[in-house]
């Protein structure tokens, strides 16, 4: 969905970012004294998020730029650590939470990367493996036309040895990552799915064919990859449909250079469904065999995600035997009958994605 109009913070104007930023995205632009102006606009809007994401805010992040991931009491968490650059997201996914998790939903990108940098150095002085990414409030990648954000990052995380940098997406925007010296410090990530899924609920993404492309591209250049099903729908064909994608991945990249894969069942807080009847009424996710789960989403009925699970699993292990595979945000009792034991019996779910991050990604233990 193309910027259609760029507002800066008056309190950045002047910034040379800022400048470079606009002169790359060349719309028309308004500068604001009160950023809760441009958010009191977007909230008036016959739709908000559409709204939201065709206008691109440029300020500050007046919190911190590394947060924790907030996990979900009763299921496994993985513990990664956030890095907040930037809010939503100018693609359409239907099932997308942003739509409902930011009050109202605005594209914005956050300039004082000096406070990043000084949070950043924090936390390699502590000589312990982490794992950090950016997209959990956005894609990752997003912002490589307008920004200069990979070559701030990519550079960093390559000067030192205790942590690794995750960028996920469902873009190919991947032309400047062929210049870096990344030292195996950032993993290239995507999202996939089905082609049916990517066609009817991921508008305004690239398909699953150019995804992986890029993905070979990436390896190509030395980068560890990482890849993530999630969220997962299940409707009438989709087993073997998931099977092709599964395939599909592995005819293309080399298992031994994937440093984990990621399994999640669509779940969707209660809030979510009357924005999916009304900015995509031809959507059929919200319609399946759904129950309250314990962290308050909408799950499929369990026996259903867990013979789900199994058949994925077991597809992934026929063609890539070592990967290590994930659930992300399931219980002990999925995780014991698929994978064949509970994260605590291997010390925990962050522990073995650290181990993982080490081993492919040249860590300092």
């Amino acid at each position: 969905m193309p910027i259609e109009k760029l507002i800066i913070d008056q309190d950045v104007a002047d910034w040379r970012e800022v400048a470079s930023l606009s002169k790359r995205l060349d719309v028309p632009t308004e500068f604001v004294d009160n950023v809760s102006d441009v958010y009191k606009q977007v909230s008036s809007a016959d739709d908000p998020v559409q709204k939201g994401k065709q206008i691109l805010l440029i300020t500050t992040n007046k919190g911190r730029f590394i947060k924790r991931c907030p996990g979900t009491r009763n299921y496994n968490c993985c513990g990664y650590m956030i890095l907040h650059i930037g809010t939503f997201c100018n693609m359409d996914c239907s099932y997308c939470i942003l739509q409902s998790y930011f009050h109202p939903p605005v594209l914005q990108y956050f300039v004082n990367h000096r406070d990043m940098h000084a949070e950043l150095d924090e936390a390699f002085r502590i000589k312990k493996t982490k794992r950090f990414g950016t997209g959990e409030f956005t894609d990752s990648m997003i912002w490589e036309s307008w920004t200069d954000l990979s070559t701030i990052l990519v550079p960093k995380f390559s000067n030192q040895s205790h942590a690794v940098l995750e960028l996920k997406t469902k873009t190919t925007a991947i032309e400047t990552f062929k210049q870096f010296d990344h030292n195996r410090k950032t993993i290239m990530a995507w999202s996939l799915n089905t082609d049916r899924v990517i066609k009817n609920e991921e508008k305004n993404t690239t398909s699953l064919s150019a995804r992986l492309k890029a993905a070979k591209t990436c390896e190509s250049w030395g980068y560890p990859l990482a890849f993530h099903f999630d969220p997962m729908v299940l409707y009438e064909g989709c087993e073997d449909d998931y099977r092709k994608v599964i395939t599909r991945l592995f005819s293309t990249v080399s298992p031994e250079n994937v440093v984990w894969i990621s399994l999640g069942t669509f779940r969707f807080m209660p809030a979510l469904k009357p924005i999916i009847q009304q900015r995509f009424p031809d959507s059929k996710i919200i319609y399946g065999e759904f129950i309250l789960g314990l962290d308050k989403k909408m799950r499929y009925f369990k026996p259903l995600r867990l013979a789900f699970y199994q058949k994925i699993v077991n597809w992934i292990r026929e063609s890539a035997p070592d990967v290590f595979i994930y659930f992300c945000m399931e219980d002990d009792e999925i995780w014991k009958k698929t994978i064949g034991f509970t994260p605590t019996e291997r010390g925990g779910l962050a522990g073995m994605l650290d181990s993982s991050a080490v081993r492919h990604c040249g860590l300092d233990s």
